[in-house]
């Protein structure tokens, strides 16, 4: 089977998903009714008479925003977990050991404590100063590793890059024992959550999600030339060090806009990128539409756990993610060892 036909395949099985995600719940509502009033909303085709007025308010304004901000930002993060590993060949390199998901939260939180927002763009503040701190510190951490590495190899980044995440999330912990009547929210934020996530946290996060795409989409050839090596890119004239400066600027519009909107969720960008190497293959053409399928569909179904399980409570998200990725990142780490 061809990669494109796998990647159709996942795409249908994506959206089988996100219309099973959305039918589920405390009301349980059939797919087929979930899809007809899906249908309706985007393309006015009329509804059956039987459908209650209620499930149409149900999945339109309350699941449906919910799953899709959860399938983007799982497919956001996947996609930044590809790009790290790749870039700096290594199986565990991800944006939160990089530092950028630290610096985006630690942005997030400065929002939260003192309430500013941006003139003309309030509702674009809390993304906004995730990308700006995630960026920030990504800069930070490219300036540090060519100061002490001029080839900027990928362990001396890696090495800066947890440095300064153990620094922004020290700074972060600072804060919110200063400005305790603050803690909560933060708290809450970090754990991560899509819980009364509308329609509008989806509208915030897709400008950031196709500028990040659209930059890492467009260097897919070179990243497939940077997994050989420095050596063998510089043969081929692709200079490396600018190619991950690059690339890791637009992994830091999409990690710091997700962190922000969504709170810190782990292990996606870990767990996505390998799973789809096993179906697709290294060649980023492929791995990073697969990534993003992945991750967004491993997103949802980790949603839908969080908000099912102890219903009417929720679990945070991202301490389901934790619990799938840590033995996952355990097994990784000592199968390399072997």
């Amino acid at each position: 089977m061809t990669n494109s036909k796998r990647l159709i395949i996942g795409a249908a099985a994506a959206l089988a998903i996100i219309a099973a995600a959305a039918s589920l719940g405390s009301t349980i509502i059939s797919p087929g009714d979930t899809v007809m009033i899906i249908l309706h909303n985007i393309f006015r085709i009329p509804l059956p008479s039987n459908i209650d007025p209620r499930n149409i308010s149900i999945v339109w304004l309350l699941r449906l925003p919910r799953v899709l901000l959860a399938f983007l930002a799982g497919g956001c993060l996947a996609v930044s977990g590809a790009v790290c590993q790749s870039i700096l060949r290594n199986p565990l390199a991800s944006p939160y050991i990089l530092g950028i998901s630290s610096g985006a939260s630690l942005g997030a939180g400065l929002i939260i404590i003192s309430g500013i927002t941006f003139p003309l763009l309030a509702g674009l503040t809390l993304p906004l100063a995730g990308f700006i701190f995630g960026l920030m510190t990504v800069f930070i951490v490219a300036a540090f590793s060519s100061r002490v590495d001029k080839s900027m190899s990928s362990n001396t980044i890696i090495l800066c890059g947890m440095v300064f995440s153990l620094f922004l999330n020290a700074l972060l912990t600072m804060l919110s024992a200063l400005f305790s009547d603050d803690l909560r929210r933060i708290v809450i934020w970090q754990m991560g959550s899509f819980a009364m996530r509308g329609w509008s946290y989806v509208r915030l996060l897709l400008p950031f999600m196709i500028i990040g795409l659209i930059g890492v989409i467009r260097n897919v050839k070179e990243m497939d030339i940077v997994t050989f090596g420095d050596e063998q890119a510089q043969s081929a004239g692709v200079e490396a060090g600018a190619l991950r400066k690059k690339l890791l600027a637009f992994t830091a519009v999409l990690t710091g806009a997700t962190v922000a909107l969504s709170g810190v969720i782990g292990f996606v960008d870990l767990i996505a990128p390998h799973a789809a190497r096993r179906i697709t293959g290294s060649r980023h053409k492929y791995l990073i539409p697969m990534a993003f399928i992945l991750g967004g569909s491993l997103m949802v179904i980790t949603d839908l756990i969080a908000r099912t399980v102890i219903s009417p409570s929720e679990l945070p998200v991202g301490a389901i993610t934790a619990l799938i990725g840590a033995p996952f990142f355990a097994w990784i780490y000592f199968r390399g060892k072997r």
